[in-house]
């Protein structure tokens, strides 16, 4: 009972702690945040993101594998106090391939479901969250592997808490199709992470909200 009653929640829960995600760095010092609170609030996205997917339970278990590697590497990455190389681009991957997962997850939950409510609505909004969370992974994985494909950083180099600002920024600025300009993609895998970026933000809008929109309008007139 109680735990049918949590999973109805699920998406209101990995919703706001996406959310925190985002715009925990207005709240606190940049460097605690990016340092100690980011992977604790991206931790609890995980986790979140198990309930979310928790009646696929061969996924679930996947999932919690990921979960207990992540929470590894924070004690590791806590207790070294310096960057492993290595283990920053296992991590990176492992989020990566959780949001692809929760992401197609959601997709295919709202895309079956028959009563719109606002736990739908919910989940529509946390999908799109979830693509730029992948265009985020992307994008620092590529400046990270190959420094300056992206130009307008700032000063990223002496400070590279910044790099995750900026760069989380630029995923979902594309995703959204505004471009602003200031952070340009100026090496050929950068320059098509963006177009990835930008397509899937469109037909995430496009088809899927169609799809949301035109259930709410046939149930009502069914009604």
């Amino acid at each position: 009972m109680f735990e049918n009653k949590i999973y109805f929640y699920r998406f209101e829960l990995f919703f706001f702690s996406q959310i925190a995600i985002l715009f925990g760095s207005l709240l606190f010092p940049s460097d605690f945040f990016e340092n100690i609170l980011s992977p604790v609030l991206f931790l609890m996205n995980l986790g979140a993101g198990i309930l979310l997917i928790s009646k696929n339970k061969k996924l679930m278990w996947f999932f919690i594998v990921l979960l207990i590697f992540s929470i590894i590497f924070f004690g590791v990455k806590a207790m070294e106090k310096q960057e492993i190389k290595f283990l920053n681009f296992l991590n990176m991957g492992t989020y990566f391939l959780f949001y692809v997962v929760v992401a197609f997850e959601i997709i295919k939950q709202i895309w079956g479901t028959k009563i719109i409510n606002k736990n739908v609505i919910f989940g529509l909004m946390s999908g799109y969250i979830s693509l730029g969370l992948i265009g985020f992974f992307m994008c620092l994985t590529i400046e990270m592997s190959y420094p300056g494909s992206f130009t307008g950083l700032l000063a990223t180099i002496n400070q590279p808490e910044l790099l995750t600002e900026r760069l989380m920024y630029y995923s979902y600025i594309t995703l959204l199709t505004i471009g602003y300009g200031e952070i340009v993609p100026v090496s050929t895998l950068a320059q098509k992470a963006a177009v990835l970026i930008g397509m899937m933000g469109q037909f995430y809008l496009v088809i899927l909200t169609a799809i949301i929109v035109g259930k709410y309008v046939n149930k009502n007139n069914e009604g």
